[in-house]
């Protein structure tokens, strides 16, 4: 047995949860639509860049929950991963989880999303074990800061190291699948990188590599 990691975004679904969760709380009145979906699309290019830093996005997109409890904020994203997420699903992702599944793999999602969308996700594809942005909560509410380290570059690195202690797992032998090259320091530190669908700085990397990339539809 070995693990078997995946990103989440562009990776298991064709798109950005959080981008579309900006769409979908534009959507239901929790921001103002045009200003708020114009600063995420900059924010956004400077990902695909490898510029971002995580800590800006995370302030800017939770904004619209501080004051909002949990539950709220699930009563929402249920039917949000319903409808909009599950249609995105890659079909030939799913057919790698359960190959991994069939050796007797362990499944980790690891992402740099929050964590409440990353566990919605990760519980439409049967996955329990996820690793993403932790939020933090003040007497019931969400205050619109994070908590500990982000899950972001090499920050999965350290958060993977962590949770693998803890929970007995060794790296050796790893899988990691994800299209972005925010994903590089990860994907260096596994037996078995595959990139999806890579973003062209990460095509590049893979090439050099002679990484296995992978085109899912």
């Amino acid at each position: 047995m070995a693990l078997a990691i995946f990103d989440l975004d562009e990776t298991l679904i064709d798109g950005d949860c959080a981008s579309l969760w900006a769409h979908e709380m534009a959507k239901i009145g929790w921001v103002d639509g045009e200003s708020f979906l114009r600063k995420d699309a900059e924010l956004m290019a400077e990902y695909a860049f490898g510029t971002l830093a995580m800590e800006d996005y995370m302030a800017f997109s939770l904004t619209p929950l501080v004051g909002r409890t949990a539950e709220e904020v699930a009563h929402v994203v249920e039917p949000f991963i319903e409808d909009v997420i599950e249609p995105l699903i890659y079909s030939d992702a799913m057919r790698q989880v359960a190959q991994h599944r069939k050796a007797g793999d362990r499944i980790l999602v690891i992402s740099a999303s929050a964590a409440f969308l990353v566990e919605a996700v990760a519980s439409r594809l049967g996955i329990g074990d996820v690793l993403a942005i932790q939020l933090e909560e003040q007497h019931g509410f969400y205050s619109g800061n994070t908590r500990g380290v982000l899950t972001y570059r090499e920050g999965k690195v350290s958060r993977l190291r962590e949770w693998a202690e803890a929970e007995g797992e060794s790296l050796e032998g790893a899988y990691f699948y994800s299209d972005s090259i925010n994903d590089l320091p990860l994907l260096e530190q596994v037996a078995h990188p595959h990139v999806v669908n890579p973003d062209p700085l990460l095509r590049e990397q893979a090439e050099a590599k002679g990484w296995p990339q992978l085109s899912w539809v």
